[in-house]
Parts: structure tokens; sequence; C-alpha cells
């Protein structure tokens, strides 16, 4: 089970990520459908293969790790829901934030996720300023959507 909570990053008074360690990560979809999804995930040294199941704070997610021959069979499957990424990791107090820069037709969009080990200490979270809008259980914010449709149309949300 995965308990976490997503936000959009605000640039002004985020953190300078430049400086900390990243790891480049492509991930492609083979199924989205509602909520379930299978995706591959490559950051170039090692190699995944995802299922998620349910939307919102809490999901089920199963990982089994793919050599590079197998990963290199299946993305061609993820042609149209690919997407690209820069992941930051940083430690907020007891808490572990996973950043991702999105590049290429996603450029521009930062997001912010933490996982919690309990439901009771996801609900506590007090999130920083520049962390901005919260983007939990939004479909049209999920990693699948974006592969596949893009950047979602309303502007009110850009950080």
């Amino acid at each position: 089970m995965e308990i976490e909570r997503k936000f959009l990053v605000h640039s002004p008074g985020a953190p300078d990520f430049s400086g900390l360690p990243s790891r480049l990560l492509r991930q492609g979809y083979l199924a989205a459908c509602g909520e379930e999804e299978v995706r591959v995930r490559s950051d170039g040294v090692s190699c995944w293969l995802t299922v998620k199941k349910g939307a919102g704070l809490e999901r089920d997610e199963h990982e089994v790790p793919l050599s590079l021959e197998q990963f290199d069979a299946l993305w061609p499957a993820t042609a149209g829901a690919r997407l690209e990424k820069r992941r930051y990791v940083l430690h907020l107090g007891a808490h572990t934030v996973e950043v991702d820069v999105y590049g290429g037709r996603l450029e521009g969009l930062i997001v912010a996720e933490v996982e919690f080990g309990s439901r009771a200490e996801a609900d506590a979270f007090e999130p920083p300023e520049w962390f901005g809008t919260e983007i939990t259980g939004r479909p049209e914010y999920t990693n699948a959507s974006l592969a596949v449709r893009g950047l979602p149309s309303h502007e009110d949300d850009s950080a």
C-alpha cells in the first residue's frame, strides 16, 4: 500500500534543487484504465514494471524489477503514453520528499510527493509554503494521465 500526498511546487521560495543528486526517469504506460495502471520505468541503471490500483491518498502498488532487455522489449508498447522527469530527493524533517521536474511536453511542471507510513501521519503533515496547491487524488495529475493527455488545461493551478 502506498500512502502519498502530491503538491504542485511554487518556484518562488522552493529550494534550489540543482545542487542535489538526481536521477533521470523515463516511464511509459502499457495500460491505464480508470484507477488501474501498468507502467515500465527506467533510471538508466535499474528498470521496473509497476502495477498500481486505486486513486487518491492510498493506492495498491506492486513493483517487479526488469532487466534492461525486458524494459527495451516493452518500451515500444508505450508509444504515445510516455513521460520524462528528473527526480530530486530531499529531507523535510522526518519526511523524504521526491521532487519531480518534468521535461518534454510537460516542461515547467514540478511536483513534490511525500510518502507516509500511515493515513494519520499523512493527515497530520503540514506542507511548507513552497509546495503550493495539493493535487492528491486529482486524476488529471496522475503520471498516467500526464503521459497520455499532457498538462491539464486549467491554468489556476500553475506553480
